[in-house]
């Protein structure tokens, strides 16, 4: 029987992977890695400990009430990702703006620590999301915004955890997708998910359609499009959704589908962060045979203007994906 490989295991193998490393992404991973055992531990217990559930009184930077376990969770992967020494700065969707750690560090790190924590009260899954840039600012100096307001196209390594039944890992360097499962036995995450690609054909549709008629007529035509009886091509599709990012994007790539959440009349530029959550996203759908857009461009040519920027997203299978757009396209 072959041996299953631990993740601290594949990180040395695959470190050549990681452009201009000499062990600095094994301390990057090694540093998520802690901070999400740690999470994950504290998300099991939510129904039992109080001081970790509901509500911590405070609102993030984009007015959303922010959860007990946002705040942990924030403050565990800012300590963490600090005492590697290799990050200079880390911007999070928890944080007004972005936070500088060491001059001499040579990565940024975009974080959601916790993302759809407003399931937390009702043990829905959640997750956190990640994505690693090489600072363009000299090492040694003081950081600029033009660290963090870089290209999805630019980024170095992405990935996502998710609590679930179990906890999972699933990260990519742009040298293909790996899920990494945490067995609590022994302390450790094993590669259970190798080379992950979307399914060929998805037929899974994930939106919140409590915003159909909010939505523009070009989303509202590709809903009709899943929803129309046609055998040829597989339809309907089913909708499935979560309500949390990363539980809805990690079925799809399982099982096969697309993600939206589209701009509406309330929300013009969508929900969802371009730093923190759509570029880490798409660079993995990418990797994964998959594709990512705003509805009419490609989400990680997109030129971030500002730190807790929003976009509309649909990422998922690329036949998916195109078949939205080409809907927006036509009807706007």
């Amino acid at each position: 029987m072959e041996q299953v490989k631990t993740l601290g295991e594949f990180i040395i193998d695959r470190q050549q992977d990681f452009p201009g490393s000499s062990g600095e992404f094994s301390r990057l991973l090694s540093a998520i890695r802690l901070a999400s055992k740690i999470v994950s531990q504290q998300v099991n217990k939510a129904g039992l400990l109080s001081h970790i559930v509901g509500a911590a009184g405070s609102d993030n930077i984009q007015g959303e009430a922010q959860q007990k376990l946002d705040v942990y969770a924030n403050d565990q992967f800012i300590k963490a990702l600090a005492a590697r020494k290799v990050v200079c700065g880390i911007a999070s969707e928890e944080n007004d703006a972005y936070i500088p750690i060491n001059e001499e560090g040579s990565y940024i790190v975009a974080m959601d620590p916790l993302d759809g924590s407003s399931n937390i009260d009702v043990n829905v899954s959640i997750g956190t999301i990640f994505s690693i840039y090489r600072r363009v600012s000299p090492v040694g100096g003081p950081l600029s915004d033009a660290d963090f307001l870089q290209k999805g196209t630019e980024q170095l390594a992405a990935g996502y955890v998710i609590y679930g039944s179990s906890t999972m890992l699933v990260y990519t360097t742009g040298n293909g997708v790996n899920g990494f499962t945490f067995d609590p036995g022994i302390g450790v995450f094993l590669l259970s998910h190798p080379n992950m690609q979307f399914p060929n054909n998805g037929k899974i549709y994930s939106m919140n359609e409590g915003n159909f008629y909010r939505s523009s007529k070009g989303v509202q035509e590709f809903i009709k499009y899943a929803q129309t009886v046609d055998p040829e091509t597989n339809r309907p599709y089913t909708a499935r959704y979560i309500g949390s990012l990363v539980a809805d994007f990690h079925r799809n790539l399982i099982k096969g589908g697309i993600y939206m959440y589209p701009s509406t009349d309330t929300a013009p530029n969508g929900k969802l962060r371009l730093l923190y959550e759509c570029n880490p996203l798409a660079f993995i759908a990418e990797q994964a045979g998959g594709s990512a857009s705003d509805g009419k461009n490609r989400i990680m040519e997109i030129d971030p203007t500002d730190l807790h920027q929003r976009v509309p997203y649909f990422v998922g299978n690329s036949a998916l994906v195109d078949k939205a757009e080409q809907c927006i396209k036509t009807n706007g």
